[in-house]
């Protein structure tokens, strides 16, 4: 019935229309919760999103930062370690040089006839031609290599002294090795060789007019007393230092770096690196050999550096001095490049950070080891200060000349680049981020509505076939009420208030039958529960008569198994030799077996692990104890065929009882001071009366027992001398799989250890030393594996 149609809807007020009508109120009731719904998840899902904006912002932040920082960290490693690889390439071949003078030097007859045969070939030899003008000697072009023979180091002929004849003979090979030294490798400007402090010639390759450009860049080197001291003040004395004390070399290696300095001869920026040469009994410096190198594949490597677009690379000395970065690095660090007069007139280069224009650059801490170091300075550029990222990497160290002493020196490696260049894709993302926010949060506001409008105009539409289906229930509610228990409801709609139609229709056709039925029900459900009493009685009884059944049989096989385990009279009354034995069963009944037998002189001790553990491997065990005790009566000496007729007799027995078991198992045959191993199983370890460890490796000495019929062809032997105060330990895997309560496996290693400490008592005294080191680990660990132990020790 439709409110239009119904006179006492029709004349009330609006008002009351709105408080007793119930599909009035169903609309103020739903539109307000659905209002509420919308506004809420509307509201939540705007933040949400918002809240999703942030931390996607946040974490592509903190990714982009960190996958930045590891590219840095990673380009300045692999930079680092081609520079490294640079100069340990240049120190590989002056070492190799080196030691190619040194073995002539060792050798004075081949140095001799390496000597005279390079004076006879025209293509290796010239004679010293005098100089008036520079008062020194040097050989004619056309050769490989120049001598120069210094004023003081000539005698009044104008010829060299003795010392100098002997530093130009020493030093012949290398007008037959330099050239072929020159054309491979590291690009290099020369190899030369410089004799002992009283002979100190050079001889340099390729061939320069070298002295005469000495004098004009140099003058007054050619009044000695030396080279070394003129040029190189300190390098001599330091080798000699190292040679009394080689614990002052600075750094391992007896090659010493020079700074960079300009070349006399040719202009260029260069380093030497020196190598000394010895006496042949190693007891004084003879001299030695150097390479000259430009900078020119440093400076390469260190501006190949591309990061952004104006990141750069620089290499500094520890004292802050730049030897190698590009234009746009000399800018930015605010570098001014200065001469450096050194010592006798060898003029270095210095561009330091410490007097760079920037002040973060110029307070600057370089690493103090080869860690790599991330910095952020700010730097001044176009009048502001602009964030940069510092990233150092100290190389290997080196021995440093200084000009006056030798110390360690550890260059080091940087990369500059601005933040706002490397972070300049986390920018952008962080604006596209925003902008996508700020869409959705409009499109999120744009659907609330729409989404409010619609649901409005459906709950209008639906509440009048609710509501007539409701007042039918309500109606039949009352009759049921009234003990009307034949009323029915009939709602034809097969929505959710229909299918409420059809569940009253089911609740009052059961109100009716429970009603009429219930003392009947109430009476077949008692005497259904007494009969489920009765079984369940009967049952419980039934399972405790099996399980005292199950029990006791149990225990007697438990009780056989340990009847069979050898006594300690037994045990006792084996001469020379003290055996004692432990075995604890995870189950009731275990599946490790040992045994010791006696034969005369002879002594057998078994030790196996049957697959699993409980009743049947147990019983297999029980098997095999019974087996071998008839062999060894039987009088059985040979361990391969004790073990081959075993194992034949266990196979057959499996085979009869249907089982998939089957066994490890070793033997060891004692007698007069020698054990012969025989079968496969665990490691046996014999410690020796000094100490030491054996450990015997069984997985080749037999087969698993009870796989195969015949095994016979898989069994080896391996003899063990056992002399006194050796001993012997036997074990189960039960024993070094057993787990601490962290998970740790006891292991061979442990076990081998805890023999080693227990060593000095008796056999029984080492077996529950060993136990207790087991039962410390495992602690509260549940034991998973039968543990056996046997230990033997020689009187």
């Amino acid at each position: 019935m439709s409110v239009a149609s119904d006179p006492s809807i029709a004349v009330q007020s609006p008002g009351r229309f709105l408080t007793k009508s119930f599909r009035a109120k169903f609309i103020l009731v739903v539109g307000a919760a659905v209002l509420f719904d919308l506004m809420l998840g509307g509201g939540i899902a705007i933040w949400n999103v918002q809240r999703l904006s942030k931390d996607v912002t946040e974490q592509v932040d903190e990714g982009l930062t960190e996958a930045n920082k590891e590219f840095l960290q990673t380009y300045i490693e692999a930079t680092a370690l081609r520079a490294d690889l640079l100069i340990q390439r240049v120190h590989s071949e002056l070492a190799t040089l080196a030691a190619t003078m040194q073995a002539v030097s060792d050798n004075p007859r081949l140095e001799q006839s390496l000597s005279e045969a390079l004076t006879q070939s025209p293509g290796y030899s010239s004679g010293l031609v005098y100089n008036p003008a520079g008062g020194w000697s040097q050989n004619a072009p056309g050769v490989p290599s120049a001598v120069n023979v210094w004023g003081y180091l000539l005698d009044e002929d104008k010829n060299p002294v003795p010392a100098a004849q002997k530093s130009i003979e020493a030093s012949a090979i290398l007008d037959l090795i330099g050239p072929a030294m020159m054309e491979a490798g590291a690009s290099k400007l020369q190899l030369y060789y410089i004799g002992p402090k009283d002979a100190s010639i050079t001889r340099a390759t390729p061939y320069s007019d070298q002295a005469k450009t000495l004098d004009q860049y140099y003058p007054g080197h050619n009044n000695g007393p030396s080279f070394w001291d003129f040029f190189f003040p300190g390098i001599y004395e330091g080798w000699q230092s190292w040679i009394a004390n080689p614990a002052s070399r600075p750094v391992a290696s007896q090659i010493v770096m020079t700074p960079p300095y300009i070349d006399a001869i040719t202009g260029s920026i260069v380093v030497s690196f020196f190598h000394p040469l010895f006496t042949a009994d190693r007891s004084d410096v003879a001299g030695g050999v150097a390479v000259d190198m430009t900078l020119d594949q440093l400076v390469n490597l260190v501006e190949s550096v591309n990061i952004a677009d104006t990141g750069f690379g620089f290499l500094a000395t520890s004292n802050g001095n730049v030897l190698a970065t590009n234009d746009i690095g000399e800018r930015t660090l605010g570098l001014n490049s200065s001469d450096v007069d050194g010592q006798q007139g060898v003029t270095g280069v210095m561009r330091s950070l410490r007097e760079s224009a920037q002040s973060a650059i110029a307070s600057l801490e370089l690493p103090a080891d080869q860690n790599t170091v991330l910095k952020h300075v700010f730097l001044e550029k176009g009048g502001e200060q602009v964030p940069y990222l510092v990233v150092l990497r100290q190389l290997q160290p080196i021995n440093l000349w200084d000009g006056k002493t030798i110390d360690a020196e550890p260059m080091t490696l940087g990369f500059v680049v601005s933040e706002r260049e490397i972070y300049q894709s986390l920018l952008s993302v962080q604006d596209n981020i925003s902008e996508a926010t700020t869409r959705i949060v409009q499109y999120q506001v744009i659907i609330l509505f729409i989404s409010l409008l619609i649901v409005l105009g459906a709950v209008y539409a639906i509440s009048g076939r609710i509501t007539a289906g409701l007042s039918a229930l309500a109606n039949a509610a009352r009759r049921l009420q009234e003990k009307d228990y034949s009323v029915r409801v009939d709602i034809p709609s097969r929505d959710e208030v229909g299918a409420v139609g059809v569940a009253f229709n089911k609740m009052a056709e059961e109100i009716r039958y429970h009603t009429e039925n219930l003392e009947k029900l109430v009476e077949e459900r008692t005497h259904e529960l007494a009969n489920a009493n009765d079984e369940i009685m009967a049952l419980n009884a039934r399972l405790k008569s099996e399980n005292l059944r199950l029990g006791a049989e149990l225990d007697v096989a438990r009780h056989i198994q340990k009847m069979v385990l050898p006594k300690s009279n037994e045990l006792g009354a084996i001469p020379q030799i003290e055996v004692a034995g432990y075995m604890e069963p995870a189950d009731e009944v275990g599946g490790d077996y040992f045994d010791v037998l006696q034969s005369g002189n002879r002594v057998k001790v078994g030790i196996g692990d049957v697959t699993g553990h409980g009743l049947e491997s147990g019983v297999l065990m029980l098997m095999v104890q019974s087996v071998a005790r008839a062999l060894q009566e039987q009088g059985s000496g040979d361990p391969k065929e004790f073990l081959a007729v075993l194992n034949r007799t266990i196979f057959k027995n499996i085979e009869r009882t249907e089982t998939d078991k089957h066994l490890s198992l070793t033997f060891l045959d004692y007698e007069s001071s020698k054990v012969t191993v025989s079968g496969q199983h665990e490691e046996v370890l014999v410690l020796r009366n000094g100490g030491e460890v054996e450990r015997i490796d069984t997985i080749d000495l037999g087969f698993p027992i009870g796989l195969e019929s015949d095994i016979s062809p898989f069994i080896k032997t391996h003899d063990v001398d056992f002399d006194k105060g050796d001993i012997i330990v036997l074990h189960t895997d039960g024993v070094t799989e057993a787990e601490s309560p962290s998970g740790e496996l006891f292991g061979i290693e442990r076990l081998c250890e805890s023999a080693k400490r227990h060593r000095n008592g008796s056999a029984g005294e080492i077996k529950d030393g060993i136990i207790a080191d087991l039962m410390t680990h495992i602690g509260t660990q549940k034991i998973h594996d039968d543990i056996t132990l046997v230990v033997m020790r020689h009187r």
